[in-house]
């Protein structure tokens, strides 16, 4: 059996574990909004018309923030349609996805729910069709308390408190050619810079995201990057990278590394914000904003949207069955987030409900956690503290896509003021199992409090609402400690969780 060896040392540290990190996306897509979080008619409708069951789950998820409410959608939407009285509300047409908006969940339903969930609202503001004066509309409605035009009209609407959204998105993917709206780097970072100036003059205290490349293949990437910083580089915090990643022709090794290619965007963002940073003698460090990915099999039909003279309401679309495989590249992904936490500062997991979703419902009916819930929640639930810089050595394995990479894949984090130690780690040999061994005497004396693996002999198996217990981690017995030496099996296509404590 192949070994993997990791070495751990407080004194190593990447950076702090962000909770940031932990965000998902709802957009008004398919069955996400409709039927996913909002359904006034379900048995566990809220008096808002939310989905309790949903509402469950999102906290078992420990989401930080959500990004809304697009994604494609933004770019062709406007804000005010979706406040007031709901049988007033327009029905508008969805360029995005060919479908049609009822408005019946806006701005203030959206807050409301972040609220009910435990979480943060990140707001994307319409740079496609629209620009800096009606973000400065929106962000006068949300976030002045009263005394002026929109902020009055939000009192009316119900919501007496200011709704305080500190995290905002300068429009979404403008370097897609798909993007209503679509500009080139330089007209998108001259009226990011200048949306950004302005919603300053209104509220200071802001985290604001420019739209960086929507795929580390598009043939703009780096130059997007480069231009656009360079004209918004003192009026942003963030740049956003978006990444999906899919299964193609049967080549489950390459998959299942897929977290290689995360690596190489961000580290290739990183490197280019520096190049403007020096070059414009800027003392800032601009971070990422990870706010679109996952694993999407953008090639099923359930990914081509309506066409001709169908517009529904809440179509069923990109409603991807997650397996056992695509857990496990869900959770290596967290890992190459976490490995960059001194740059990457936020990150949404795209989307939270029946969209590429982690959560699945029926309408009127049940709900219930894919494959890919677990490594996310457990993720989110355990790491924390500070990230260690975790030096790992193990047998390579060759891959079509990305030539050799290691079988073994780990971060792990450490709270200073209790020890307690969690080792995130994947086997993505497709065939072998893999002995882990790490050296953890640095850390004092240890023992596994718990260990869990995500596995199952068929990776192709997928979640069913009748069969979730089947695709859940399951405990690990394997997990020791002697003399400072931790030591696991780890089956092959396989994602594990070991915690540790004094």
């Amino acid at each position: 059996m192949p070994v993997a060896h990791l070495t751990l040392d407080p004194a190593f540290s990447v950076g702090p574990v962000r909770r940031n990190t932990f965000g998902t996306f709802v957009e008004h897509l398919g069955r996400c909004v409709y039927t996913g979080i909002y359904e006034p008619d379900h048995p566990t409708a809220t008096a808002d018309g939310f989905r309790g069951d949903v509402l469950a789950l999102t906290r078992e998820l420990e989401v930080s923030t959500v990004r809304y409410p697009g994604g494609n959608f933004v770019s062709g939407y406007r804000w005010e349609d979706g406040t007031g009285p709901r049988a007033q509300r327009p029905r508008r047409l969805d360029l995005a996805w060919h479908s049609t908006e009822t408005n019946e969940v806006g701005v203030d339903e959206f807050v409301t729910w972040c609220r009910e969930a435990g979480t943060e609202p990140m707001m994307a503001v319409n740079l496609g069709t629209r620009g800096a004066q009606e973000a400065l509309d929106l962000l006068e409605y949300c976030n002045v308390p009263s005394g002026t035009h929109y902020s009055d009209l939000r009192r009316a609407n119900g919501a007496q408190a200011p709704h305080d959204i500190k995290f905002w998105c300068l429009g979404n993917e403008m370097d897609g050619p798909w993007q209503i709206g679509h500009k080139t780097a330089r007209e998108y970072g001259r009226l990011a810079a200048e949306t950004a100036r302005a919603m300053r003059m209104i509220d200071e205290d802001l985290t604001l995201v420019a739209c960086g490349s929507s795929s580390s293949s598009m043939p703009t990437f780096g130059t997007w990057e480069r231009e656009v910083l360079e004209e918004a580089y003192e009026h942003v915090d963030l740049i956003s990278a978006h990444a999906y990643y899919a299964e193609h022709d049967g080549d489950l090794a390459s998959f299942l590394a897929s977290a290689v290619d995360m690596d190489h965007f961000i580290e290739s963002v990183s490197a280019t914000a520096d190049a403007v940073r020096a070059a414009g003698k800027h003392t800032k460090k601009i971070g990422i904003s990870f706010d679109e990915w996952n694993v999407w099999y953008q090639h099923r039909a359930e990914s081509r949207p309506p066409s001709g003279q169908d517009w529904p309401v809440a179509p069923v679309l990109l409603q991807d069955k997650y397996n056992v495989a695509d857990a496990v590249v869900v959770g290596n992904l967290l890992i190459s987030l976490l490995r960059h936490t001194e740059r990457v500062h936020a990150a949404s997991l795209a989307q939270l409900v029946n969209v590429i979703a982690p959560i699945m419902t029926e309408p009127g009916g049940r709900a219930w956690k894919q494959t890919i819930f677990h490594p996310f929640a457990l993720t989110s639930a355990h790491a924390a503290g500070q990230v260690l810089d975790v030096a790992v050595r193990a047998p390579q394995t060759q891959t079509a896509k990305f030539g050799d990479v290691p079988l073994l894949d780990a971060v792990a984090t450490r709270e200073e003021e209790t020890g307690a130690l969690s080792v995130f780690v994947v086997n993505r040999s497709v065939t072998e199992p893999l002995t882990l061994e790490a050296d953890v005497r640095a850390l004092g004396e240890l023992q596994v409090v718990e260990a869990v693996t995500l596995a199952n002999p068929d990776p192709y198996l997928a979640a069913t609402p009748d069969n979730q217990d089947q695709v859940a981690p399951q405990p690990n017995s394997t997990a020791t400690v002697t003399e400072g030496r931790l030591a696991a099996q780890l089956p092959p296509v396989s994602w594990t969780m070991l915690r540790l404590a004094p």
